[in-house]
């Protein structure tokens, strides 16, 4: 299975969620006396998360509900997973003044779920590592020009292997990243003798698993494409050529005797990261059918889903749609500029432009109020329990399926009574079997179950995205 989902969680498996939404049940009982006005304090722990996605869903519709201060606490497992959350959320909080609305959007897709990009995308990454180097190195820039960011748990040596990845990201040689070639090879190891047959196993994987799982809207054609080369999204016109930096990450390897770590391709190449963002969506229009086939695809529910969350994040309303004539593509372009005055609409003379920025610039971007994002050294899953400050934290933790054994009697330590526990599923991990899904099912409740917490009457393990639990609280 590790061939083919690689050693590192880019984009996870399961859709993006708003982690205040009332399903899920959350409790918030500290108060936090700010200027004399009492808010709620929620604090999160994701572990594994892989991306952004759901704290990016739960900051962007925070205005849906009650005031509260929103504390997230990150866990990865690798450092090239924390720069990418860092760029990633400097991209959703880019001012529209200076990046449109869609384009922000098409950048964003663009950065998550592609192995090539633009060139003018190449340059912008460029820019923010030299931003984002002077972030890690320096936390008092960082507390100024991006508040909601704290990355001073981070150990000395994590913080200045950052700065290396960055330093690579920003390298203008794109030889030194052949994301082609590193996932070819992958593809050729999965498929072995398959492999000139390829198309009919892409062909095999989408009809037999991804539909039958609950992903219909994912088109057949744009999976084997991205398969076969890894490109997901192209929203718009241009050249996708140019090495995806982002996306590298090395591995440790053994061979005679000794240990070497190889920089290469080392994510998922079977499940695409349509299912971040492509799968569900307010916009029930996007998934109507024709004949037994979707009109629209999981692109086209990404780019809508993406564009949706930014624009709440930038103005705290709903987005709603201009109505469109049937058989029109999703109405993102014409729907954007509704809301941008003609001195801010991007022109195609402005989208080469966003790869130009500065220290100055960063101060104008979208403020993220009553936002905390705390980023935790490697591995703190397993160790933080031992610092009494998180004791009775958290109110909501949360477990992808790539991390769920770190569930252990050691988690009643730093939940707060009530607190919620959502696990990741692996509904959407094809490669397993029907048996081995419901083992990894029925091992999973059980853990939780054995940390004292009972399952929510409204979730169902087996068919659910997401499975959630309340901790009844330390007997």
């Amino acid at each position: 299975m590790t061939d083919s989902l690689g050693a590192i969680t880019w984009w996870g498996f399961s859709p993006a969620l708003d982690l205040q939404d009332k399903d899920i049940e959350m409790q918030a009982k500290h108060l936090n006396l700010d200027n004399g006005l009492a808010t709620e304090v929620v604090n999160i722990l994701l572990v594994g998360a892989g991306d952004i996605r759901h704290i990016l869903k739960t900051i962007s519709r925070a205005y849906r509900h009650t005031n509260k201060q929103l504390n997230f606490y990150v866990v990865e497992n690798s450092l090239e997973l924390l720069a990418r959350q860092l760029l990633l959320l400097m991209i959703a909080c880019e001012d529209r003044n200076r990046m449109g609305l869609q384009e922000k959007m098409e950048l964003f897709l663009e950065v998550f779920g592609n192995s090539l990009i633009r060139q003018q995308t190449n340059e912008y990454i460029i820019e923010k590592s030299n931003l984002l180097i002077k972030m890690v190195t320096d936390l008092d820039f960082l507390a100024s020009s991006f508040p909601a960011l704290d990355i001073s748990a981070l150990k000395f040596k994590e913080r200045d292997q950052l700065e290396a990845i960055f330093k690579f990201w920003r390298n203008p040689d794109n030889q030194v990243f052949d994301i082609s070639t590193y996932w070819d090879n992958r593809v050729r190891k999965h498929l072995d003798q398959r492999y000139d047959s390829r198309r009919n196993c892409f062909d095999w994987d989408y009809n037999m698993k991804l539909r039958d799982r609950g992903a219909s809207v994912i088109n057949g054609k744009q999976y084997g494409a991205w398969r076969d080369t890894g490109v997901a999204f192209e929203a718009r016109d241009g050249n996708y050529d140019i090495p995806n930096k982002t996306l590298a990450s090395g591995l440790l390897f053994k061979q005679g005797g000794a240990t070497m770590q190889q920089r290469g391709y080392w994510g998922d190449i079977v499940c695409s990261p349509y299912l971040a963002y492509g799968i569900e969506s307010e916009n029930k229009e996007l998934f109507k059918t024709q004949n037994g086939t979707h009109i629209r695809t999981a692109a086209d529910v990404s780019e809508f889903n993406v564009l949706s969350l930014l624009y709440e994040l930038s103005n705290k309303e709903t987005y709603v749609p201009k109505e469109t004539t049937e058989g029109k593509k999703q109405d993102i372009p014409s729907a954007t500029l509704t809301e941008i005055t003609e001195e801010e609409e991007e022109t195609e003379d402005d989208v080469k432009e966003i790869g130009t920025c500065n220290e100055e610039q960063i101060t104008d971007n979208i403020l993220l109020e009553n936002v905390k994002i705390f980023f935790l050294p490697l591995g703190s899953a397993a160790e933080i329990h031992k610092k009494s400050k998180y004791k009775k934290l958290f109110n909501l933790v949360y477990f992808s399926n790539s991390m769920v054994h770190n569930i252990n009697e050691s988690l009643k330590t730093i939940m707060a009574d009530g607190a919620t526990v959502v696990l990741e599923t692996a509904k959407f991990m094809l490669e397993l079997t029907e048996e081995q899904y419901m083992q990894y099912v029925n091992k999973v409740t059980a853990m939780v179950k054995n940390i004292g917490c009972k399952p929510s009457p409204k979730s169902d393990a087996k068919n659910d995205n997401f499975a959630t639990f309340t901790f009844l609280g330390s007997q």
